[in-house]
């Protein structure tokens, strides 16, 4: 379920798309520094919004690196470090592996066994650190593995599930703040859920496999697509609540640039393909 909390390039000034680039190489470097170069495979720009958000709301300073990437080896890059990075290089871990485990037990792909196999010390290593984190989100994996076995037909329920796992994951701290970031990592939770079944609600749909959209969109047909775009909207209008209640600054164009746009460009893309794909079968007729 990753890939869907990104910026948006077109809309962002140059200095902020560096800035956010830094926090990625952070979270790059973090990882492979944790991890070993296995670590690597794991990066995604969803956790790296955790770190300009926590960044952002706890005024963290960075550890400015420049070094040479193995992808561009002829510009050095700059990366940016902080506590927030280790936090979100953590749960990065902890997110991959549940995700490993899910799909090894939905598809037995041994492959995401290996995988497993291969974070195990990670993820013990990580346990020992955060251990309200962890047991948290295994308590809510597990809630939502039965859930989708039992074919469950209400989404806020399923997708409620996975939105208290990033809401456990976005409460870092014990503090202030905590309700705040649980309530937009809940939200956003719920958001990345639902838009990765829309996503693959056709591809499930061949598969025969569970996707809570399949039975709303054949109880209300011509309603569906409708009804998809006011839920995601829903979702992220709270997660903009939460965000605009905070006292961030730092970083403040660049989060909200990806809670306003950036979370939309995968639904847009989405759309895009299915609009090439309808034009082609008609030319084709």
């Amino acid at each position: 379920m990753f890939g869907y909390i990104n910026i948006n390039q077109e809309e962002l000034s140059d200095e902020n798309k560096k800035s956010y680039q830094a926090y990625y190489c952070g979270l790059c470097r973090k990882l492979k520094e944790n991890c070993g170069t296995k670590g690597q495979m794991l990066l995604n720009y969803d956790m790296t919004f955790l770190i300009v958000l926590l960044t952002g709301l706890y005024e963290l300073q960075n550890e400015e690196v420049n070094f040479t990437c193995g992808l561009h080896p002829t510009k050095k890059q700059t990366a940016y470090l902080n506590e927030a990075t280790d936090y979100a290089a953590d749960m990065n871990v902890i997110l991959s592996y549940q995700n490993f485990e899910d799909d090894w037990k939905d598809d037995k792909s041994y492959a995401k066994r290996t995988f497993m196999k291969m974070f195990e010390k990670d993820y013990e290593r990580i346990r020992g650190i955060y251990p309200r984190q962890v047991q948290a989100i295994e308590m809510y994996m597990k809630r939502q593995a039965e859930a989708e076995q039992n074919k469950e037909t209400n989404l806020d329920v399923v997708a409620g599930l996975f939105g208290g796992v990033l809401g456990e994951i976005f409460a870092w701290k014990e503090d202030m703040w905590a309700e705040e970031l649980r309530c937009l990592g809940f939200y956003m939770g719920k958001f990345i859920y639902i838009m990765d079944a829309y996503e693959d609600r056709k591809s499930d749909e061949r598969k025969d496999a569970f996707n809570p959209l399949r039975g709303m969109e054949k109880e209300k047909p011509a309603d569906y697509e409708t009804l998809c775009k006011l839920i995601l909207t829903s979702m992220m209008s709270e997660c903009a609540k939460s965000f605009e209640r905070l006292p961030i600054l730092l970083h403040a164009d660049i989060l909200r640039n990806v809670l306003y746009s950036g979370v939309w460009s995968k639904y847009e893309y989405i759309q895009m393909k299915r609009q090439k794909k309808e034009a082609k079968e008609k030319s084709g007729k």
